[in-house]
């Protein structure tokens, strides 16, 4: 018999022989699924978060800040230098004229849904351009809010994590009233934690002027992002820098996601150690209760190489079952689940939703294989190594 011959009939034998061992091969599998199960749920909530901020982003739309300002928040730009940058060449443009919108943004305090507590939700003054910007607004109650009224739209996250912000109701913030006349998606993205409202209401309702915080732009084409930064950032009548949203975006969702991210791998290294020294155990038993077994084999002309990768493939099985298992009950569980966290760089909420990716559920059924292989090498060792003759007297 050759040597594939010997792995695959050992292989074979002590897979028929699992359901002897039922108690501890399902605690393996149990233990292996757990870790799967949290890593994976924890992981999904960085995917999630990152999702909703890069979504939001385009590469041919820019933004536009004061120089030296790192979010809307520390930002102001007057509205002679909105016009200006309205007019900046590398801007699309529709029958209305340059597709671009001045915005202000601040933050609101509303009761969670969940909890009852208050949070801090961002509040957007928008121009009308700011649909054709982002491309992505779609309408799914109500209507769009109309210049000069205090109306609101109001985004699908922001609606179901914050009280009172249903289709209809008056929404009373300070001494202004606004009435909720919208719901909208915006394909995930940042916008569906946000409640918009028409720039020029907003201004004097938080008495900022005629300022702004940021301009965003639509450009002809990604292409035409180096053309347009040129012409603001070169102009002595402006003193601001520029990004595509796609950038913007992308670098302010770093720092939460890496935190997140290595949480997430810290608890579930730390579960992993209980599952291998699981798996150990599981697999020493089995291994001690086939000893004269094994020992017969070999006696026969099995080799020792054949008994070790033999161990592995029933370690390897039961931690794909375990892998498997938590990866769906992960799926199950927490994919599309809506929960909110704060944007530190703007100290407000963000809606998102957790997301299950397929590429989460590959690291997942790799983790689990590796915790398979670990917790069988040892033991697979042992029975290779035991001396045939006195395995053989062994009961």
């Amino acid at each position: 018999m050759n040597y594939l011959s010997q792995i695959f009939s050992i292989a074979l034998f002590n897979l028929r022989t699992i359901p002897q061992r039922t108690g501890s091969s399902i605690t393996a599998a149990i233990g292996i699924a757990g870790v799967v199960a949290v890593l994976v749920g924890v992981l999904s909530i960085a995917e999630g978060f990152k999702k909703a901020m890069t979504s939001a982003g385009s590469p041919d739309v820019a933004i536009v800040l004061r120089k030296g300002s790192t979010d809307e928040m520390s930002s102001g730009i007057s509205r002679e230098q909105t016009r200006i940058i309205a007019d900046a060449p590398g801007i699309a443009r529709n029958a209305a004229g340059p597709i671009t919108s001045a915005e202000l943004f601040v933050i609101i305090s509303l009761p969670k849904i969940s909890t009852g507590t208050d949070a801090n939700v961002p509040m957007r003054g928008v121009e009308p351009g700011a649909f054709d910007v982002r491309g992505t607004i779609k309408l799914l109650q109500g209507r769009r809010i109309e210049p000069g009224k205090n109306e609101i739209m109001v985004g699908a996250g922001a609606a179901s994590s914050f009280a009172g912000l249903e289709l209809g109701k008056t929404l009373e913030i300070g001494q202004n009233k606004w009435e909720v006349v919208g719901i909208f998606s915006a394909n995930g993205g940042l916008a569906e934690s946000e409640i918009w409202t028409d720039a020029g209401v907003l201004q004097p309702a938080y008495k900022r002027g005629t300022t702004f915080q940021s301009v965003y732009a639509r450009l002809a084409s990604p292409g035409a992002f180096q053309q347009f930064s040129d012409a603001v950032t070169k102009d002595p009548q402006l003193e601001v820098k520029t990004e595509r949203l796609s950038d913007f975006y992308a670098s302010q969702s770093d720092m939460l996601s890496n935190f997140i991210t290595t949480i997430g791998t810290f608890i579930a290294g730390m579960m992993a150690l209980g599952a291998l020294f699981g798996a150990l155990n599981t697999m020493y038993g089995a291994i001690s209760t086939r000893t004269r077994e094994i020992a017969t084999l070999r006696a026969l002309g099995f080799g020792s190489g054949p008994v070790v990768i033999s161990v592995l493939v029933e370690s390897l099985a039961l931690a794909l079952i375990g892998g498997t298992l938590g990866a769906a009950l992960a799926y199950i569980a927490f994919n599309g689940m809506q929960t909110s966290t704060m944007n530190w760089q703007t100290f407000s909420q963000v809606t998102f939703a957790f997301a299950v990716t397929p590429a989460l559920l590959l690291q997942a059924i790799i983790w689990a294989s590796i915790l398979g292989l670990l917790g069988g090498l040892f033991p697979a060792i042992r029975a290779a190594r035991l001396p045939i003759a006195s395995a053989l007297r062994e009961t």
